[in-house]
């Protein structure tokens, strides 16, 4: 291997073209700055420099003492794992199939003209019904609505919209898995914020702003992986914390609210001048249908709208018409209802088991959504192996961590549990904890 150049371009350029030839591979680590700058004949801040280009095109990753190492492709955790057909699902993170719309159905018979280049991007439908909807929430004047590709699309184009590599970006702690991917795979910093029964702590959240966070993105109820939500009480205080902080952007995604079972707190401070209310149609329309609807500030929506320009990442309007005639039919209001009580009873099945045998207590611990924290005083992963011996899948805790984490707990989806289910679960998992009640 042999790095050239005398400016920091020309050393940058030297090892990427030997990262491209495979003479460099990932984990591959470069020479200390010091020792390639004897070696080159050039100043040492010329290879810092170098090796700064190389962190912010993503070639390279920077470990502190470790050195500068040279990156590969992430390997990210995601939702929806296949874990073989002899495992009773409680790892995906799925809706259950069965409460789910026939969107085929939405279609038939509906005026839908196509849409052809030069049309506007947004369903005028689509857009007017989520303007009235949104407006109580956001309680902003002149607010505008864009579609996306799903939440976790909108979450990425209005951080890269705003945000570079290197730059900070406060989370959740323990936290959704896309929203770890997203930002190790755009090169942004994790700040956790650790959360309690109500939502991300305050002085946390203040503490990452006072260390120069560019934006916060929370989960304002049915948090994924905890099932906890904002409390009017909590969401007053992150606006008192975060109005010290105007500049940051806030994305606020509420991916469970059509069948949630707590109320929206909004956790954005009325004078804050980048925000975004991204509300997602996957958990009671399908996650196929791959749209969120964004309510944003105004100058966000111009950045977001370029990202989303007609010519490259037009959103359907097939899909955004499914999506209306769906979501104003009356009978899918009817199950959407159905599917939200539907998913407190299971979540409440699990609970109670759990309480007879005295695991996974949390007090003052409502979760909302699909999903269960449960902490078990053990590392989570040999459980979750011992379980799927069982036939159970479950996902161990370490994989939601945006910080260190304990490792301690796991996630179980309850979105289809029954209450054989729920007593047969909770057997096999005290059974395999290496202490627990007689």
């Amino acid at each position: 291997m042999r790095i050239s150049g005398t400016t920091a371009t020309e050393i940058a350029g030297s090892v990427r073209d030997l990262i491209a030839s495979g003479r460099l591979t990932p984990q591959d680590l470069l020479p200390p700055v010091r020792k390639l700058a004897e070696e080159l004949g050039v100043n040492r801040n010329t290879v810092a420099s170098a090796y700064r280009q190389l962190v912010a095109a993503g070639e390279a990753e920077t470990r502190g003492r470790g050195g500068t190492v040279v990156t590969g492709v992430p390997q990210l955790a995601g939702e929806g794992a296949w874990f073989g057909g002899r495992l009773i699902d409680l790892a995906s993170g799925n809706p259950d199939p069965e409460l789910l719309p026939d969107v085929l159905q939405a279609l038939d018979g509906g005026a839908y003209r196509p849409a052809l280049y030069g049309s506007a991007a947004v369903d005028p439908d689509l857009a007017a019904w989520a303007r009235e909807r949104f407006a109580p929430d956001v309680a902003v004047d002149g607010f505008r609505v864009l579609v996306t590709h799903g939440a976790v699309d909108a979450t990425e184009r209005l951080l890269n919209a705003y945000l570079t590599r290197g730059d900070a970006v406060a989370v959740e702690d323990p936290c959704f898995l896309a929203s770890i991917g997203t930002l190790r795979l755009n090169g942004l910093r994790t700040v956790a914020v650790p959360v309690d029964e109500e939502g991300m702590l305050p002085t946390a959240l203040r503490a990452a702003l006072d260390g120069g966070v560019r934006a916060v993105v929370c989960t304002p109820r049915a948090h994924n992986p905890t099932g906890v939500s904002v409390t009017r009480e909590r969401a007053a205080e992150l606006r008192s914390v975060l109005a010290a902080h105007p500049q940051v952007l806030v994305i606020e995604d509420d991916h469970f609210w059509a069948v949630s079972s707590t109320p929206y707190h909004r956790i954005t401070p009325p004078g804050m001048s980048r925000w975004a209310l991204v509300r997602s149609v996957s958990k009671f329309l399908g996650p196929d249908l791959r749209l969120a609807i964004v309510a944003t500030d105004e100058e966000s929506a111009q950045r977001l709208r370029t990202r989303l320009n007609t010519g490259t990442t037009w959103v359907s309007r097939l899909l955004q018409h499914a999506v209306y005639r769906l979501v104003s039919d009356p009978r899918v209001l009817g199950q959407t209802v159905r599917a939200r009580d539907a998913y407190v009873e299971r979540s409440a099945l699990l609970l109670a088991a759990l309480g007879e045998r005295g695991l996974g207590r949390r007090a003052g611990y409502r979760p909302d959504g699909l999903n269960v924290w449960v902490p078990l005083g053990t590392q989570a992963h040999p459980v979750a192996d011992a379980l799927a011996r069982r036939g159970w899948a479950v996902q161990p805790g370490h994989l939601f961590a945006a910080g260190t984490g304990t490792g301690q707990e796991i996630r179980v989806t309850t979105s289809t549990l029954t209450a054989q289910q729920a007593r047969e679960f909770t057997d096999d998992l005290a059974a395999v904890l290496p202490v627990h009640p007689a």
